[in-house]
């Protein structure tokens, strides 16, 4: 382990820039660190003057983000924390205005550049997609992944991140995406808070970077606590570095090169960043940098003073070894620079933050203003004495908000319900016309929505030969698989038995062997890393498939999944996309941890991805021809119990679609309309024949998607004709079966045509017992559908339809 911990001065290589150069450098890189440092003192105070909601700020870390970004060049890649400030200045990913806009959530993405509003300070991100949805030369630029406040969170995609530019070095097929990699000479750099090493994916996330050999640097700031807890209750040793000796490279397998450094040592941290950004960049090692003896001057937080858990001792410490305090001394003691000029620069850097904040309020206010101006002079018009208070607190408002804007216009409305005037119809149009520039403000972007989302792709029917073979369902996948990997270079496969076996279904058997382990190969049991890693892939260019063995286990990456993944669109305003999939298989599986079909924990985490859950391989194959020609994040869950019934395959194996949530009726009727999906479906296929006997037509219709749902509203027209409603899946009660009630009951107003009350018919509360008979006891069997079917239409018609039990 490199140990650098001198505080003396460093050679630094000046022979080709002169003495006066060389000054110059270093104090703009004091002039930096100071304005960084004057920009969290004054964000703290904008906070608890009320004019911001919550701050969180990088003070205690300048000079170590400083000698960092010297090393961060175009093409490279930040996946970072909400301490980063310093570093985002210094590359230029942000500047004091940005911050201070951010910081009051201003909802213009040119004043708030990271997020258009969304995320709170200290979260930044660079703009990865032009106007219309196309991907920029990342090559051209210094790119970040949009930072997510989970502790650790920014640690998985740095898998897919740095795995990127070993696949764009190692491949030579893939040269043609000059937009995203010079040959795999990007480093990737993440940052994370020491506290935050306790977290389980950053134990994942560093042992699958030693075993794959990725180049990243990853920088941990350690200021020895999280929050208050110390260091000696996170972490073995009580240092991190230590207890990841075990990693460290020693000509015996795999491993990474680790660093210790001072966070006050300006000319240490600089040679250590120049070593590790060589060897990650150059050799492909992935580098860990240990930042000792950081303070955190103001707390963690605004929310509480870190004076309630720290000693005296320890408070006169960080005052004595301030980072920036000590370059300071540093350059008065060795002579680079004089008091007065420091003081200078001092000066000189408060006032330029102070007028940039300036400048980001006066931009928030005014759009603010705006809006509040519009409304005030539409309620004038209105000669009305119930409009007067509202019109007076609007007017009396001496630091509005939107908020306070159209709460108030609201107000007013309801005020007038029962007046007409042409003054009204004006006000309420205004309202309208606002609330759509209010939604593009603070609801729009969950998808990015460009010519490729999947959403508009072309329907290309599959094509079945007279001679069309039958084959198990599995056989589908692989020639679809086999196919699309044909088409598109850029298509890669990876997950647990994925490549060797071609995962535990078969269905990339043989691509490994056909393809090359660069393309279809196999990971370690580490569900966040997995996502991560296709996360990563996806934002350089790259088309991913991240398969979860089995749908359970999809819990295990949720937080990746939520934080992250589904919310890249929203939270970036649709300038950043990551059109990963997620394969995985599920529904009838039997015993307690292989049995969940936890849709309703998908839906409520995951809006963001579409969600698949295709009744059969030959509809799953048509639902991966559409997404790998696309642009949107999705997951497919495949029937366990379907990979070797017998279906046709088509002839067009890898080039016909199945349309994102649209619907399919698989049969009419006329009593009562069935909807499900996955392997129920097939459930209330069987009920049906009985049913038909019984003297009982139910319309059954394919889901396919849960997100987003029946696109076309066939439910609702089946509904029209029959009047009854049944709903049935293997979720637990209230899951994903209330869902799809809602939507077809009130979004497509079939409240309107019900003659009977709708029903539903899901697994039991509780996760199934181990074995076939469990499974019939526990989820939906055709006797259910059978006996619900026939109660609903005892309901309707009691003489016809005598009770059974």
């Amino acid at each position: 382990m490199s140990n650098i911990t001198t505080n003396i001065n460093r050679d630094f290589e000046t022979s080709k820039i002169s003495f006066n150069d060389f000054r110059e450098i270093i104090l703009n890189d004091y002039r930096l660190a100071v304005e960084s440092r004057i920009v969290s003192l004054l964000g703290r105070k904008e906070v608890l003057t009320g004019k911001a909601k919550f701050g969180i700020f990088g003070d205690g870390k300048e000079i170590a983000q400083i000698a960092l970004a010297k090393v961060f060049e175009e093409g490279d890649w930040r996946s970072g924390y909400y301490r980063d400030q310093t570093f985002a200045f210094a590359s230029g990913i942000s500047n004091v205005y940005h911050f201070f806009s951010q910081l009051y959530a201003n909802p213009d993405l040119d004043a708030d550049i990271s997020s258009g509003g969304r995320q709170m300070n200290c979260h930044f991100s660079t703009q990865l997609l032009d106007d219309t949805g196309s991907w920029l030369d990342q090559t051209q630029q210094k790119n970040s992944a949009s930072d997510i406040s989970t502790t650790g969170g920014q640690m998985p995609r740095v898998m897919g991140l740095g795995l990127a530019s070993k696949l764009y070095r190692e491949n030579p097929n893939l040269d043609y995406l000059r937009y995203f990699s010079r040959k795999g000479n990007e480093v990737v750099f993440c940052t994370i808070g020491n506290a935050s090493t306790s977290e389980g994916v950053f134990w994942e996330t560093v042992n699958a970077a030693a075993v794959k050999q990725i180049p990243v640097v990853i920088s941990i700031w350690d200021d020895g606590y999280g929050i208050s807890v110390p260091n000696e209750l996170q972490t073995a040793k009580a240092d991190i570095s230590e207890a990841l000796r075990g990693f460290q490279r020693d000509g015996n397998g795999n491993g990474i090169e680790i660093f210790k450094v001072r966070g006050w040592d300006y000319p240490a941290l600089c040679e250590v960043y120049e070593q590790a950004a060589r060897i990650a960049r150059e050799e492909h090692i992935p580098c860990l940098v240990h930042v000792t003896e950081i303070t955190q001057p103001q707390g963690h937080s605004t929310s509480g003073s870190h004076e309630r858990y720290k000693s005296t001792d320890r408070l006169a410490w960080e005052g004595d070894f301030d980072c920036n305090l000590k370059m300071r001394d540093w350059l008065l003691q060795s002579g680079i620079a004089k008091e007065d000029e420091l003081t200078q620069i001092e000066k000189e850097s408060k006032e330029l933050v102070r007028n940039e904040q300036r400048r980001a309020w006066a931009d928030y206010h005014k759009t603010i203003q705006k809006d509040l101006d519009e409304a005030i002079e539409l309620l004038i018009q209105i000669k009305e004495e119930c409009v007067e208070l509202p019109l007076r607190t609007l007017q009396s408002l001496a630091e509005p908000s939107l908020k306070e804007v159209y709460s108030n216009v609201r107000r007013a409305i309801r005020e007038l319900r029962h007046i007409a005037s042409p003054e009204k119809e004006q006000l309420l149009a205004w309202f309208i016309a606002q609330q759509n520039k209010n939604s593009d403000r603070y609801n729009d972007k969950l998808f990015t929505d460009t010519p490729d989302s999947p959403l508009k792709a072309s329907v290309i029917d599959a094509i079945y030969t007279a001679d069309a073979p039958l084959v198990d369902g599995r056989e589908v996948l692989n020639a679809c698989f086999d196919t699309n990997f044909k088409r598109d270079e850029r298509i890669l496969a990876f997950g647990e038995d994925v490549g060797k076996i071609g995962d535990v279904n078969q269905g990339f058997a043989g691509l490994q062997e056909k393809y090359g382990e660069l393309r279809v190969f196999d990971t370690g049991i580490r569900e966040s890393a997995i996502i991560g890693k296709g996360m990563g892939l996806a934002l350089r260019g790259l088309r991913p498939i991240a398969e979860i063995q089995y749908l359970d286990y999809l819990i295990y990456a949720m937080p990746v999944l939520s934080d992250d993944l589904a919310s890249l669109s929203y939270r970036t305003k649709g300038t950043q996309k990551s059109p990963v999939i997620i394969r995985t298989r599920g529904h009838r599986l039997e015993g307690i941890w292989h049995s969940g079909s936890p849709m309703t924990v998908l839906l409520g985490g995951l809006r963001g991805l579409h969600l698949c859950v295709p009744r059969n391989m030959t509809q799953a194959a048509g639902m991966y021809n559409t997404l790998l020609r696309a642009d949107e994040p999705a997951i497919v869950v495949e029937c366990l119990n379907g990979y070797r019934l017998k279906e046709k395959m088509p002839a067009n194996v890898g080039e016909f679609t199945v349309p994102i949530g649209v619907a399919e009726l698989i049969k009419t009727g006329k009593d009562i309309t069935v909807v499900s999906y996955g392997a129920t479906l097939r459930v209330v296929q069987e009920a049906a024949i009985e049913l038909e006997k019984m003297g009982i037509s139910i319309e059954i219709i394919d889901a396919q998607c849960l997100q987003p749902f029946d696109r076309t509203q066939i439910c609702g027209t089946s509904l029209s004709k029959t009047n009854k409603l049944l709903v049935v899946d293997e979720d637990m009660p209230g899951g994903a079966s209330a869902f799809i009630l809602q939507e077809i009951i009130e979004k497509q107003q079939g409240y309107f045509v019900l003659d009977g009350q709708p029903r539903t018919l899901s697994a039991k509360a509780h996760r199934p017992p181990y074995g076939s008979d469990g499974d019939y006891f526990t989820k939906p069997s055709a006797d259910d559908v059978i006996e619900l079917a026939y109660e609903m239409m005892n309901e309707y018609n009691h003489e016809k339809y005598p009770k059974l039990f």
